[in-house]
């Protein structure tokens, strides 16, 4: 028999559905673990679909670093004022937050990048390439492979995760939306260093 404070307890942890928290108890006979676990895998196959759902909630954190060095404020959204308040969903926007700290991305995702930004680069690439003595017939191919390198040094959403460097930071948000069980989106970020204009 699953009680309601199982229920509650394991909406607490994961941000899921009443119905969905019950489910998974049901399907885990009563393993806390478990039924997060299955959360989780149903989570992900939903995820991509909760995307194009508008998320106008959520909060802006804040990290500083290096004793003021470094501050960064970051606004990360979800659907509900549930969830805006739910323990894991602020430990992700910190994360968040001391990835922008860490790495210091000049735009949030590729199509963020201005075209002319875009194009300098790509001229740079091309350059590069030639110089090294690179055929021209596949300089074009090179170019491509140094401009994915640009996204994820330069794109929040493209960059290596700083406590997990083998998925991007897109993965954790879609990892997040599996186990919240809403759209959460990264709308915008600052960061400041001491000393920079």
């Amino acid at each position: 028999m699953i009680t309601p404070e199982q229920v509650k307890e394991l909406r607490g942890k994961t941000g899921a559905g009443v119905m969905d928290c019950k489910k998974a108890l049901v399907e885990a006979d009563g393993d806390m673990e478990k039924a997060i676990t299955i959360l989780r895998e149903k989570g992900l196959a939903k995820a991509a679909k909760k995307q194009s759902r508008t998320a106008a909630e959520g909060i802006i954190e804040s990290y500083i670093h290096g004793n003021g060095r470094i501050g960064v404020l970051v606004e990360v959204n979800c659907e509900t004022d549930f969830v805006a308040r739910n323990e894991e969903f602020k430990t992700f926007a910190k994360d968040i937050a001391m990835q922008v700290a860490a790495s210091n991305p000049k735009y949030l995702s590729r199509e963020d990048v201005p075209s002319e930004v875009l194009e300098k680069e790509k001229e740079i690439l091309r350059a590069q390439a030639l110089n090294e003595g690179k055929p021209e017939k596949i300089v074009d191919k090179i170019v491509e492979g140094r401009l994915e390198k640009f996204y994820e040094e330069n794109c929040l959403l493209e960059q290596p995760f700083i406590k997990d460097p083998d998925k991007k930071v897109s993965e954790l948000i879609m990892e997040k939306i599996a186990v919240i069980g809403e759209n959460i989106t990264v709308s915008r970020f600052v960061r400041f260093e001491r000393g920079e204009v």
